[in-house]
């Protein structure tokens, strides 16, 4: 047996081995960290878990959940503004990092103010000024500058969005602002200060912000068709087929929008500042928690007031049914209480509306017979099978607020990484895919920016959050809205337009959406509290918009531009509509002369001075200057039916006219005083007097001229006549007398005496008597009887035969058949043009007739045109002012075209009336998570397939729809604008 003292010296030996061993396992551990870790637990903690993250790195950016640099630097700072500062993400990255430095130096300066009075006002005026719009603040800045340096008045200055900061505004704001620091202060200052006093006054404030919440609530769920998005609304108008019925009704609605306006703009933010004036914390102002928590409660209250009434209610329930001594009210005060509720609000919207878009990825994989498919069915049992890993992936999603990624829109969910609310780096409404029917969308965002303008500050499109989507439907045309940035009575929004081609995926899918909304607003005898039909939809309906669009109707005019009847009567209409645009621009032109230079007698004409050789070209009137560098039909163009037609082989075949300046001719039959002057010295020619064409004269031959370009005057019988004369070089002398006197029975000479008749361009007394005496003048009529011939035989040729539809369609588009008058013709730009316009117009009355009844009489007539001069553009959407016709909102246009495919000819009509635009409202975490699968797809995969299976029609989700509106080039929007800033008011 081994003694006592042997065990007590084994034992000793096995413990100083022990010690040895630890030193020489702490040794080898403190080689590979840092030696200040060793010894501190949460440091050696956080070394292990980095390390473990180090090795999962490359994984981790296999599956795209490692942001980019600068996508995780302005997440960070969205995410720091937003919550921890009070503020609101912003439209662009410059506005939001100015906007964090200014932000953070609201705490750190009421940290050093020693007064409890002057922190409190001082941190209620900071937040109320950092929740305007700094484009307005900017303004008011830079108009108060400028009127100090010039001494004048500034009344008006524009901001981006062109709505007008007006004084109204101004002195609303610096109401407000003047009513809270009042407020604040003498609530601070003056309440009791007996703890119990202010603590009940305090719990009397958190009642009245209940009752507050729970009818703004309720206001709001009144402006939109459903109540959550389920029940629909008993109090919205049923009847919305008729337009002004809808409008009517829907006017009540707003009266109620507009208490709960004042009620949430007015009343709500004052009453939040006084709940937290009232607090206790805010005598312990040397606190780093209170400094933040309460510089970010008084700018939420106005900031995003409506989110800041529900967390103040929150904490004032809290605070009086629980007890004073749990952790809750004791280590916490007011201000980090609401940072936290805000915090755990918005995380708690993220993981339900993610939620949402999990299930209806998995439904639609399962239910939808396009999506189902055995490898969808796979996925869907492994969903239900490892359920709780899918709600690990979602609450780490909903934690780090990133995109809920679905691969390649199939139900397999990762983590996106986390990116600002703009989703692009580039900046807003910088590109798009440009194209013909850019310009609708163009001439669309004011009129619906004002729309939204009313329905926002009503409640009708539902709480106001940036990142949140909404779709706009009219027709053919779907409007994506993104909301930017949101403060006091502003808002900032991008809308962006969506193509109008018809693919079969584009349908698809729009033809869900119009179901969708159909539904909700188009019941003829909804139920009080039927469900939405469409609840498992991304797409819930909100309202609908009054806006002055252009409505777009497609005709097919066969039986109308092919009739033997219509054909011969246009042959008649064409004359007479000739000789009308002619006699009015003449009469516009001495209107133009009247108005520009009046003569000092009036009974006496003043003679014109030709321009010099370098005067600038004229400017030409929209309808005027048309485009006509196209003789093939630019939308449905066929060669085909242009077979009966010669080829055009001559270099005039395609006339570019816009760049042909026109010259100020002098008023034919009128005397230049420097050539009588030098007629009547001898230093002239004889016929520098004469410089008019006198008709009916023989042909001369060119060896036998003395000067060709003089021919002698034509006398007028009346000498006002020689005001509306043509001007000298529309003259033709290239078309056989023969041909003229052939074809000037088909002059109308009725029409013409009575188009004279109902000129306005003479403003005398006796301005009956002397358009009576033009309208008898032979020679003035013989004028125009050789000048409208000439043009009709440049348009037809000298065939008077009946033309054919493939003839009146390549004539409409600019292409001329060959005749020895096409170069006298393409030489004068501004007579061309108004020969073009005069053919369109008769086309036009043509297919109005055939539509509406033949024209009485003259009258009717003179009506029908001057409604086409005045509210009517007819020509080519190729043409620049087709868009320049849209954009400054012509009433009406007309488009006549081919549709090859068809064998069909066509009409596009243009209508601007007061329509409705149904909005609704998009799951912003499905349009996130499929914008991330899109930039995963592409830049992770490199799947850049055109038919790729992730853009492929997906009625539920709106996929192929939601890829458009992505920023180019991973979306191909046709229209984005820039950030549009909306002053609720």
């Amino acid at each position: 047996m081994r003694s006592p003292e042997c065990n007590v010296i084994r034992r000793k030996a096995f413990y100083e081995g022990d010690q040895v061993q630890q030193h020489i396992n702490l040794l080898r551990y403190s080689s590979t960290i840092p030696l200040f870790i060793v010894g501190i637990p949460a440091l050696e903690q956080a070394n292990q878990i980095l390390h473990i993250l180090f090795v999962l790195l490359p994984f981790l950016w296999a599956l795209g959940t490692l942001p980019p640099p600068d996508a995780l630097l302005f997440w960070a700072v969205e995410q720091v503004l937003e919550f921890g500062l009070g503020g609101s993400s912003m439209s662009t990255h410059l506005r939001l990092l100015v906007m964090f430095i200014i932000s953070a130096g609201a705490p750190v300066a009421s940290y050093f103010i020693p007064s409890t009075v002057g922190a409190v006002v001082f941190m209620t005026g900071l937040g109320f000024l950092l929740s305007l719009n700094p484009t307005d603040l900017s303004m008011v800045f830079r108009c108060g500058v400028a009127r100090h340096r010039v001494g004048s008045r500034c009344e008006a200055f524009p901001g981006n969005s062109g709505y007008w900061f007006r004084w109204k505004e101004c002195l609303l704001c610096i109401a407000v602002l003047g009513m809270a620091l009042l407020e604040a202060g003498l609530l601070h200052r003056y309440a009791s200060s007996s703890q119990v006093s202010r603590s009940s006054a305090q719990t009397v404030v958190g009642y009245v912000l209940m009752v507050l919440l729970s009818i703004l609530w309720l206001l709001r769920e009144t402006q939109s068709i459903y109540i959550f998005g389920i029940f629909r609304n008993p109090f919205y108008p049923k009847d919305i087929q008729a337009v002004s019925v809808l409008f009517d009704k829907q006017s009540k609605l707003l009266k109620i929008g507009a208490v709960r306006w004042i009620l949430l703009t007015l009343v709500s933010p004052l009453v939040m500042v006084a709940f937290l004036a009232l607090d206790s914390s805010l005598h312990r102002l040397h606190s780093v928690s209170v400094s933040i928590g309460f510089s970010r409660a008084f700018r939420t209250v106005w900031q995003n007031t409506e989110n800041a009434l529900l967390e103040t209610v929150v904490v004032s329930a809290v605070h009086m049914v629980s007890n004073t001594d749990c952790w809750w009210n004791r280590s916490l005060d007011t201000g980090l209480r609401l940072l936290m509720v805000g915090i755990m609000r918005d995380r708690l919207v993220q993981f339900l509306t993610k939620v949402q878009f999990a299930v209806t990825v998995l439904l639609a994989s399962w239910t939808e017979k396009k999506q189902h498919r055995k490898l969808t069915t796979t996925l869907c049992v492994l969903n239900a099978i490892f359920a709780p890993l899918v709600l690990i992936i979602i609450v780490v999603s909903t934690v780090l607020s990133s995109p809920l990624l679905p691969l390649f829109t199939l139900p397999v969910f990762l983590v996106g990484f986390p990116r600002p609310v703009q989703s692009w780096p580039g900046a807003v409404g910088t590109a798009a895919c440009v194209c013909t029917d850019t310009v609708f969308y163009q001439q669309m965002v004011p009129r619906l920016t004002s729309a939204l303008q009313t329905a926002m500050a009503a409640g009708s499109l539902g709480l106001l959050v940036p990142g949140s989507h909404y779709l706009g439907r009219f027709e053919d045309r779907l409007i994506w809205i993104m909301i930017l940035e949101c403060g006091y009575t502003y808002c900032c929004i991008n809308v962006k337009g969506l193509e109008l081609q018809e693919t079969s995926c584009h349908t698809a899918e729009a033809q869900r959406v119009d179901e969708v909304f159909e539904s909700a607003f188009q019941q003829e005898h909804p139920q009080v509290c039927s469900l939405n039909e469409h609840l498992e939809n991304v797409l819930t309906p909100c309202t609908v918009l009054p806006v002055r669009l252009y409505s777009d109707a497609r005709n097919v005019l066969t039986g109308i531009i092919d009739s033997p009847e219509n054909l011969k009567e246009f042959k008649d209409d064409l004359v007479k509509v000739l000789v009308w645009v002619l006699i009015q621009h003449c009469s516009k032109r001495l209107s133009m002369q009247e108005n520009t230079h009046r003569p000092e007698n009036k009974g006496k004409s003043s003679p014109v001075v030709p321009p010099a050789s370098n005067s600038p070209p004229c400017p030409k009137s929209l309808e005027d200057s048309d485009s006509s560098n196209s003789d093939t039909v630019h939308d449905w163009s066929d060669s085909s039916i242009f077979d009966d037609e010669p080829a055009i082989k001559n270099r005039k075949e395609k006339l570019q006219l816009n760049n042909l300046p026109c010259t100020n001719l002098p008023i034919p039959g009128s005397v230049d005083f420097q050539s009588a002057d030098d007629h009547s010295a001898g230093t002239g020619p004889k016929n520098d007097l004469y410089r008019t064409v006198m008709l009916g004269l023989p042909a001369v031959d060119k060896g036998q001229r003395a000067d060709g370009a003089y021919i002698p005057l034509v006398e007028f019988s009346c000498s006002q006549s020689r005001l509306l004369s043509l001007p000298e070089e529309w003259r033709s002398n290239c078309t056989p007398r023969s041909k003229i006197m052939e074809m000037s029975p088909l002059f109308p000479e009725d029409w013409y005496q009575f188009v004279l008749r109902q000129l306005e361009c003479f403003h005398s007394e006796e301005k009956s008597c002397v358009l009576e005496e033009i309208a008898e003048d032979t020679a003035l009529k013989d004028l125009y009887i050789h000048t409208v011939m000439a043009c009709y035989i440049g348009l037809f040729g000298k065939d008077n035969g009946v033309p054919s539809p493939g003839q009146l369609v390549r004539v409409y588009n600019g292409g001329l058949p060959w005749s020895g008058t096409l170069d006298w013709l393409s030489e004068k730009p501004e007579l061309f043009h108004l020969v073009r316009k005069a053919f369109r117009y008769t086309l036009k009355l043509m297919v109005d007739k055939a539509s509406l009844g033949p024209i009485e009489d003259f009258k009717e007539l003179t009506n029908c045109l001057r409604e086409y001069e005045r509210d009517w553009y007819i020509g080519l959407v190729s043409e620049e002012q087709w868009k320049e016709a849209i954009l400054e909102e012509k009433p009406c246009l007309f488009c006549l075209g081919y549709e090859s495919s068809m064998g069909v000819y066509t009409s596009r009509v243009l209508m601007l009336q007061e329509l409705s635009v149904h909005i609704g409202k998009l799951n912003a975490e499905a349009v996130r998570g499929q914008w991330a699968n899109l930039s995963w797809e592409l830049l992770y995969a490199t799947n850049d397939d055109e038919e790729r299976y992730s853009i492929q029609a997906h009625p539920l989700l709106l996929r192929n729809l939601t890829v458009q509106a992505a920023d180019p080039p991973l979306g191909y929007p046709i229209f984005s604008s820039k950030p549009l800033h909306i002053h609720l008011y």
